[in-house]
């Protein structure tokens, strides 16, 4: 095979793949309207009878996929998932003094009380790991 050929071949390739680039879009897309129809499909199935709500139509399960993803997050797909609010509030939590934190902790359990998860524990209850701890300087023998 001569490098001409193969050279050919290559650019053929390129070709070809911006070519069919073109078509992402579309599906993307058409990925988003056919799980919108989905939605709404087994929302208008189990919905009314199980909460007796009305019925939804195409574009109103567009909306409720968007605005799930705005309130919840878009998953753990890369180590930070969850709400973004969330995210926010346990940032702000980490930066917080430990006097403010304690503070934070006896507001959070006046007003929640006992809720949570079903184990009773809080984001506000667990300890705070800023970094790793310095090493102890162990005592050198004196002479």
């Amino acid at each position: 095979m001569r490098d001409t050929e193969f050279g050919d071949r290559a650019y053929r390739y390129r070709y070809s793949f911006r070519k069919k680039m073109i078509f992402i879009p579309f599906l993307v897309v058409g990925a988003a309207a056919l799980f919108s129809y989905v939605v709404m499909l087994l929302w208008n199935a189990l919905i009314p009878d199980i909460f007796h709500l009305g019925v939804i139509t195409f574009w109103q399960a567009a909306g409720l996929l968007v605005l799930s993803k705005i309130l919840f997050g878009f998953g753990k797909g890369g180590g930070r998932g969850g709400a973004p609010w969330m995210r926010h509030k346990m940032e702000h939590f980490k930066n917080m003094s430990p006097e403010e934190q304690q503070r934070f902790r006896e507001q959070m359990r006046e007003r929640c009380g006992k809720w949570g998860d079903r184990r009773g524990r809080h984001f506000w209850d667990e300890p705070v790991t800023t970094g790793p701890k310095p090493a102890e300087e162990t005592p050198k023998p004196t002479e």
